[in-house]
């Protein structure tokens, strides 16, 4: 089940006086407002026209749901990262062809393959403020899960009517922990193409080993084009289809960039924490992570040890071995953060300073103190079954089971009218369920999926009995390794792994679903109730976060108001611009942390192995110094990755690093080990972001991997 709302980060009001580079995500309608900041900073625009998100440089930013790319030319060309586009190049790779390893380089526009059925690119074309119509929806409820339901009634309703003109996507924001909220509508580009991707000894150079580290070299940059029908709308991928043509395309950077010279990100941004309560800090910091990257860790080792004995399964399973890799590690690296930050200690110490100012308002505070004493209550709540929510949710979302699963609530969705359905099975979502259900195939192996419903099933078992399920006991009928075997072996026979059988049951009603012998499928008839009841407890508590954290939220704002200090959103998704300045660190033992990687230093780190197995022609083009044009002097070499001081998260990867005339000078892609903790806490002396340098990814294209036709697209042809 999704809330697209009620599952948005925290957003608290805007205060803007003391805005300075670096720390903060700010929405463009504050733009105008830290106009100042920004001038001071080194930016050379119009602020203004940065608030102008149809304009240049605005215009050509796009999401592509979770990561952030932008136009670089007239005829659609998209770029963004490496590991953005991973699971593009995992759908279209095979044992015997392995794009993710070779590469992929399309010698024309006809050799350009798609991105898979559910590739997107989404163009923001418009921002409405719906505040007073989702306050008078939420005042006429009558009761806690009665909020939840308005607010999801009128979200759709808002959602429908945005959608009324085909080829958009909307979704609702909510701003200020429900003090606000926006309706954004995107431009949906549904034939999305793989252009071009390095081979991933470079797009992925140094792999795991290397992630959130410092210094750097990846050159962590693909390329998509965008395509639609010949009228120019979205359309579904057809060989018919042209490039698209957006009004807004990205310059590529004309000036050499260097330390302390300005820099800006355009992007979205998944989520930050930084304004959560303490309690919920300490439960994530002393449970949550350790106990998912845990889980994750041991994932991956069963993925790894069938993948060796059978290289499809690591094909199929990379992309997502990758993603199980890259929250593990930012977990080990956000404990560690907090560790040398004292970071429970400065949450509960600001907390504590909100709570007794409220105490000093007298009755004034009184509704703020109860709020918060109501969301520390919400809170322990949602986490009374936490182990069990872990496990059920896994096991029920694993390979044969979650298409089962999600096909049976798919079937009872649609008996429904289409504004009364679930959101996530209403008609718009359909398409997308059909697309994730027909390329399950190239993500899943029946012999693995056995691994991973094992793994879930023994950990199930392991639940204290007051945390256990009375459906999932009845299934299983047992607790031992026998039960957990003959359900395997039940699941084993399932016909879920064939795609036929899939797309047959994707047109099933719920009769049939009810009536069928197919294991995986009598397994979701048997959970779908508790499924439903747990979602009923779940909007409850979420109705009730309705009334008491726009409360709270709003004094914590008036407090640090108060104080003369400045309040800036916390991440939800939503467009988001950061700035700050080109520039090193010094890191906790000391060390000087250079602002710039260079191209010598790569071939310094090559050893011929995995991850470090740099290729031939770009160590050939190294020894040779065949640097094309694109050396900077100060450095006598080709930059790499360069260090900066903007806050980005999750979801800003593949964002355009932006010069102060609004230029293409590189891609974030990475933080550095110190600064995954900002999430939580900002740290203004060690929070770097990393990006690859526009520098690198032309030397790449023009002298290792040469792609002239893209070069020549952009208007920085190669050089001879």
């Amino acid at each position: 089940m999704r809330f697209s709302v009620l599952a948005s980060a925290i957003v608290l009001a805007t205060l803007v006086g003391d805005a300075v580079a670096g720390e903060g995500m700010w929405v463009p309608q504050q733009l105008p407002e830290i106009a100042r900041p920004l001038r001071q900073a080194g930016l050379r625009l119009d602020p203004r026209k940065l608030a102008d998100l149809t304009a240049d440089p605005m215009g050509a930013v796009v999401s592509l749901g979770g990561c952030t790319a932008s136009f670089v030319s007239p005829q659609g060309l998209v770029v963004t990262n490496h590991h953005c586009a991973y699971g593009a190049i995992q759908l279209n790779s095979t044992a015997e062809k392995n794009l993710m390893a070779e590469g992929f380089n399309a010698a024309s526009g006809a050799d350009e393959v798609s991105a898979g059925p559910n590739a997107r690119i989404y163009a923001l074309d418009s921002i409405e403020d719906v505040t007073d119509q989702v306050k008078a929806a939420l005042a006429a409820a009558p009761d806690a899960l009665g909020r939840t339901n308005a607010l999801d009634a009128l979200e759709k309703q808002l959602i429908a009517n945005c959608e009324a003109e085909p080829g958009f996507r909307c979704r609702l924001y909510s701003f200020s922990g429900g003090n606000s909220y926006r309706l954004f509508r995107n431009l949906e580009i549904k034939d999305v193409r793989l252009v071009y991707a390095p081979p991933g000894a470079i797009g992925n150079y140094g792999g795991e080993v290397d992630n959130w580290m410092w210094p750097r070299h990846t050159g962590d940059f693909s390329f998509y084009r965008a395509y639609v029908g010949a009228d120019g709308k979205p359309a579904a991928y057809s060989a018919n289809n042209v490039p698209y043509q957006p009004k807004h395309w990205l310059k590529v950077a004309d000036r050499p960039l260097g330390p302390g010279d300005f820099v800006m990100v355009a992007g979205y941004p998944g989520s930050t924490s930084r304004y959560a309560l303490a309690s919920d800090f300490d439960a994530t910091s002393q449970w949550t992570y350790p106990t998912v990257g845990g889980h994750y860790k041991k994932l991956v080792a069963l993925v790894d040890a069938m993948g060796k004995q059978e290289p499809e399964i690591a094909v199929k399973y990379a992309s997502t071995v990758r993603s199980w890799q890259n929250a593990m590690k930012n977990y080990d690296g956000q404990l560690a953060g907090f560790e040398r930050i004292g970071a429970s200690e400065r949450k509960h110490a600001d907390e504590a300073a909100v709570l007794d100012w409220l105490r000093k308002q007298g009755t004034k505070g009184e509704p703020a103190l109860a709020a918060h004493a109501r969301l520390v209550e919400l809170g322990d709540q949602s986490r009374a079954n936490r182990e069990r929510d872990v496990v059920f949710n896994q096991l029920r979302n694993t390979g044969a089971i979650g298409a089962a699963t999600q096909l049976y609530r798919l079937s009872i969705e649609r008996t429904k009218p289409d504004a009364e359905r679930e959101q996530g099975y209403q008609q718009r979502d359909i398409a997308a369920i059909e697309g994730g259900i027909r390329q399950m195939e190239r993500r899943y192996d029946p012999r693995m999926d056995r691994e991973l419903q094992a793994y879930w099933l023994r950990e199930y078992v392991k639940l204290p009995q007051a945390q256990r399920l009375p459906a999932v006991d009845r299934w299983l009928n047992g607790n031992d390794e026998s039960a957990i075997d003959r359900a395997l072996d039940r699941l084993a026979r399932t016909k879920l792994r064939n795609a036929d059988d899939r797309i047959a049951l994707f047109n099933a009603d719920r009769a049939a679903f009810e009536k069928s012998r197919d294991p995986a499928v009598q397994f979701a008839v048997a959970i779908m109730p508790t499924v439903l009841k747990l979602e009923e407890e779940g909007k409850t508590r979420a109705g009730d976060t309705l009334m008491a954290r726009p409360v709270y939220l709003q004094a914590v704002a008036d407090y640090r108001r108060s104080r003369g200090q400045f309040v800036y959103p916390d991440a939800n998704s939503s467009l988001r611009i950061t700035f700050g300045k080109v520039t090193g660190y010094t890191g906790t033992d000391g060390t000087q942390h250079a602002t710039f990687t260079k191209l010598e230093e790569v071939a310094a780190k090559a050893t011929g192995q995995a991850p470090f197995d740099a290729p031939k022609a770009l160590l050939d083009a190294i020894a040779a110094k065949r640097y094309g044009g694109l050396e900077d002097r100060r450095l006598g070499t080709v930059p790499v990755n360069f260090l900066s001081d903007l806050d980005i998260t999750g979801g800003n990867s593949g964002s355009p690093v932006l010069d102060s005339q609004g230029k293409l000078l590189g891609l974030a892609f990475d933080g550095n080990w110190e600064s995954v903790s900002s999430n939580w806490v900002f740290d203004p002396a060690m929070t770097r972001m990393i990006s690859v340098d526009q520098r690198y990814m032309r030397w790449i294209m023009q002298e290792v991997y040469p792609a002239p036709r893209l070069l020549q697209e952009m208007g920085v042809p190669a050089r001879q």
